[in-house]
């Protein structure tokens, strides 16, 4: 079977199946490659990597549906390293993987597992080699990879909406950020916790970015109103107090806070009408002093001394966290039209504590069915055995349909579950 897809040029991407494996293009490219190379890093950066002529976005999925609908079955063909292929050749065990093969390298070569077949291959560590040596899902990835390529086409559109007005919350500053991914995953975390502003100082890669805008999953206005600047000095320049990120101690005369202490002096200020800012250094090597020096304080996170770097986005969803937590519009959780808001405690839905009236009903019935049955023995410990039950019980801070539930255990226990539910109590 030949699958054919119209490149700009009029030319024709044919995938090939008569090798026993599905490529395409003139240099017979595997369809798990093309797969592979745009799962591992963006789509762009996959084709570039491929550089397979005509192969665009715009003729890419059907490429990938190929492989994500599995008509390779039909076409009783396989690529290497996909868990199909182990399939195929009857191969269920890892033992009967290592028979099927002429050597399993080990790591540095040290360790070497001899098998019974024509083809060598190596792998990190035995560890990894149990794990992934039945083969990749590639048909899963490349469901993936097209959820990728309409992702930005689905949300384009999709705009949240901002939870404060201007200057009301902290301004998140992030010093030349070298990953779109990253950016994007700092807007979900500024969406997560209310931080509506968001700032770049000449982001590597551009702005506005695609990429950002994916890796964003769905916080696309935090990505839509962020505004790149050419300067750590313009980036700051409406901002009246910024408090600067860093692992690092710094010999510079300033306060030192946690983020705890930081939102809070920052809620104080911007009830003030003050604007204020949360400065975040690069992915590789955070903020030079020369740029902490800018910030009226520091902000250093309590960590394990001997691992203090933190992941840009994680950095920003710890401040972001602590300023959620003294937001009143703060909700535990999601809430949806079926939802209400939930609070701290226990959670009841349509269930209500008992009342002392069902308690004492409880205790009653359970005594009576203990005393029939000849728990209390001797009889002159009765007293203090109920008290202790009854305590027992009380300390539960029962519900309605608990009690209800534990009535039944009982009659059940003492009558059987048939006469249980004719008898009553």
């Amino acid at each position: 079977m030949n699958v054919e897809t119209e490149t700009s040029a009029g030319d024709a991407l044919r995938i090939m199946v008569g090798s026993g494996e599905p490529v395409l293009g003139p240099r017979a490219t595997r369809v798990c490659e093309v797969v592979h190379a745009c799962h591992a890093g963006s789509i762009d950066q996959g084709l570039e990597k491929l550089a397979i002529p005509g192969l665009t976005r715009d003729t890419l999925e059907p490429v990938l549906q190929y492989c994500a609908s599995l008509t390779c079955i039909s076409d009783e063909v396989t690529c290497p390293g996909c868990k199909r292929r182990t399939e195929v050749q009857g191969i269920e065990t890892l033992d009967q993987f290592v028979l099927s093969k002429k050597e399993v390298i080990v790591g540095d070569g040290r360790v070497r597992l001899k098998g019974e077949g024509t083809e060598t291959v190596s792998t990190p560590c035995l560890e990894t080699l149990a794990k992934q040596w039945s083969g990749e899902n590639y048909w899963f990835w490349a469901r993936r990879v097209i959820r990728k390529l309409r992702h930005g086409l689905r949300r384009a559109n999709m705009r949240g909406e901002p939870v404060a007005g201007e200057g009301e919350t902290p301004s998140v500053i992030l010093m030349e950020p070298q990953l779109a991914d990253n950016i994007g995953m700092v807007a979900r975390a500024c969406a997560n916790f209310g931080l509506d502003d968001l700032r770049l100082v000449s982001p590597r890669d551009g702005w506005p970015n695609e990429k950002a805008r994916i890796a964003a999953s769905g916080a696309n206005y935090i990505i839509d109103d962020a505004r790149a600047y050419s300067s750590l000095d313009e980036s700051i320049s409406d901002l009246n107090w910024i408090a600067a990120t860093t692992a690092r101690q710094r010999d510079l005369r300033k306060p030192v806070l946690t983020p705890e202490q930081a939102i809070a002096e920052m809620r104080t200020r911007i009830g003030r009408g003050e604007r204020c800012g949360i400065l975040f250094g690069r992915e590789r090597n955070g903020l030079e002093t020369s740029e902490v020096a800018h910030a009226d304080a520091l902000i250093m996170i309590p960590v394990n001394s001997r691992f203090a770097s933190l992941n840009l986005a994680q950095a920003v969803l710890l401040t972001g966290y602590e300023w959620m937590r003294g937001d009143s519009g703060r909700s535990l959780g999601r809430v949806t039209t079926y939802e209400k808001p939930l609070t701290e405690g226990l959670y009841m839905g349509r269930d209500r504590p008992a009342t002392k009236e069902e308690l004492i009903g409880l205790f009653e019935h359970l005594e009576r069915e203990l005393e029939a049955n000849g728990f209390f023995n001797p009889a002159h410990r009765k007293t203090v055995v109920s008290q202790n039950l009854r305590t027992l019980l009380t300390r539960m801070n029962a519900t309605e349909q608990e009690v209800r539930t534990l009535r039944g255990i009982v009659a059940t226990l003492a009558q059987g579950k048939g006469k249980a539910r004719k008898g009553g109590d």
